[in-house]
């Protein structure tokens, strides 16, 4: 009697994991047979999978929110005004000012920061320009009393770096959360309509199963084979002692020693005999072979 194969669905990727149900709802609902019989179990599939797909959605959701927005808007303001206050420096009178305002404009330029950038990298980049200013150019930054345009720069920045962080590991425990729930719907979902259409198989008949049956099995054994990951062997189910040649017909104990009284000439080391046994893989002094299967 064919039967749709079991899978474990808690072991795909989120991906996998999307894209076998997807495949599986695809199946169903292009065979006319199934779709008829399992109606209700492919609708609550369907909703499974549209609740799943907002999830992998949200992972993908612009994390900028209103808060982070307004101390961007902020930091950028402090920035243009640093820019301006150094440009207005630059026809200044005094040369020593002036002098200090060029080596400012020179350190900017070579940053090269535009508010307009990625909000990480503008981020990133302030985050080295104040470290700079309030290092090694703070002599400057003091002689043209830019130094609260400064302090005001970095607050703004260092809050945005926090809100951001935080919001973004809220963020993440959300859409863990929101997504395995939706997995698990799914899992629920697929495993009622595998048993329903089992189950019809089983009682009216395999003939109007039969293919999607076959077509199911095919995905099932393709996500086994290269999807899933593969459970590690251990010692390739050998036996102690196994790792010599087959037919050697060694008792337990042996070691592969050649018992006394033997013929002339019997003392000569077969090919393969590893001599008294000793460095041959499961004689004696050298422990359990381990035979690496072919895969």
């Amino acid at each position: 009697m064919k039967q749709i194969n079991s899978i474990s669905l808690e072991r795909m990727s989120n991906g996998s994991h999307f894209l076998f149900i997807t495949d599986t709802v695809g199946l169903a609902t292009a065979d006319t047979k199934v779709k008829t019989k399992v109606t209700a179990e492919l609708t609550a599939l369907q909703t499974a999978l549209k609740a799943e797909d907002d999830a992998l959605a949200l992972s993908k959701a612009n994390l900028l929110s209103g808060e982070i927005k307004t101390l961007d808007t902020e930091r950028d303001k402090h920035y243009k005004a640093l820019r301006k206050a150094i440009t207005f420096f630059l026809n200044h009178p005094d040369a020593q000012l002036v002098k200090a305002a060029a080596r400012l404009e020179q350190l900017l330029k070579d940053y090269n920061i535009d508010p307009k950038m990625q909000l990480d990298r503008e981020t990133g980049l302030l985050l080295n320009l104040i470290s700079d200013l309030e290092t090694k150019s703070a002599a400057d930054v003091t002689a043209l009393a830019l130094t609260p345009v400064v302090q005001a720069m970095k607050q703004a920045n260092d809050k945005l770096r926090e809100v951001t962080r935080a919001r973004a590991n809220d963020r993440a425990v959300q859409i863990v959360g929101q997504l395995k729930q939706a997995q698990h719907a799914s899992d629920e979902a697929y495993r009622t309509l595998v048993q329903k259409v089992n189950a019809l198989a089983v009682v009216e008949g395999e003939a109007d199963y039969a293919d999607f049956i076959s077509k199911m099995n095919e995905q099932v054994k393709h996500y086994k084979q290269e999807v899933l990951p593969k459970a590690k062997k251990k010692d390739g189910g050998k036996q102690p002692g196994d790792g010599g040649k087959p037919g050697e017909g060694k008792k337990p104990g042996d070691g592969g020693k050649t018992p006394d009284g033997k013929k002339p000439g019997d003392g000569a080391a077969k090919p393969g005999d590893g001599g008294d046994g000793k460095d041959k893989p499961g004689g004696k002094g050298q422990g359990d072979a381990t035979v690496t299967p072919k895969e």
